[in-house]
């Protein structure tokens, strides 16, 4: 077992966890944030995106033990007493439909949004589906995503 200290969504978290433990499983199995979804266990599906310091990572293939000291931001840690712009933007555009790539979708989108803004960059469609492979969705064919993702880079 290894102590790990961390913040999470803004609040010190203190637990012992094996050496072996995902991030994705101590999120929602210790600390019950369920909103940080598993869907394939390889890192394809992006479903488990969250912040570490501020950089979009998948859970799933990071160890719980290696964030020590890390600022981690879940899905439930984005919206401060109203949606976060990206959270309002999916929902003004119908950027989801079961909703369970959604959480990802949205914190890598804000990752995305962040980056090309301190770039200077211009956050274009193409750059967008570019930026969103490592996400799937298998239900919107991600063009009401785009749509979110773009007008979302335009209030944050």
């Amino acid at each position: 077992m290894t102590k790990v200290n961390m913040t999470v969504n803004g609040k010190a978290v203190s637990r012992n966890v094996s050496g072996e433990t995902l991030l994705s499983e101590f999120l929602r199995e210790d600390l019950r944030l369920t909103g940080t979804h598993i869907g394939c266990d390889t890192s394809q599906c992006g479903a488990c995106v969250v912040h570490i310091n501020g950089k979009a990572v998948k859970a799933c293939t990071t160890l719980a033990a290696a964030t020590d000291g890390a600022d981690v931001t879940t899905i439930e840690g984005l919206a401060n007493g109203e949606l976060h712009p990206m959270q309002a933007a999916f929902k003004e555009h119908h950027g989801l439909q079961c909703g369970f790539c959604t959480p990802g979708m949205i914190m890598s989108g804000v990752d995305m949004v962040n980056r090309y803004k301190a770039e200077g960059r211009e956050l274009t469609a193409e750059a967008v589906r570019h930026e969103l492979e490592g996400n799937i969705c298998r239900c919107t064919g991600y063009h009401n995503i785009v749509k979110a993702v773009q007008d979302a880079a335009t209030k944050m």
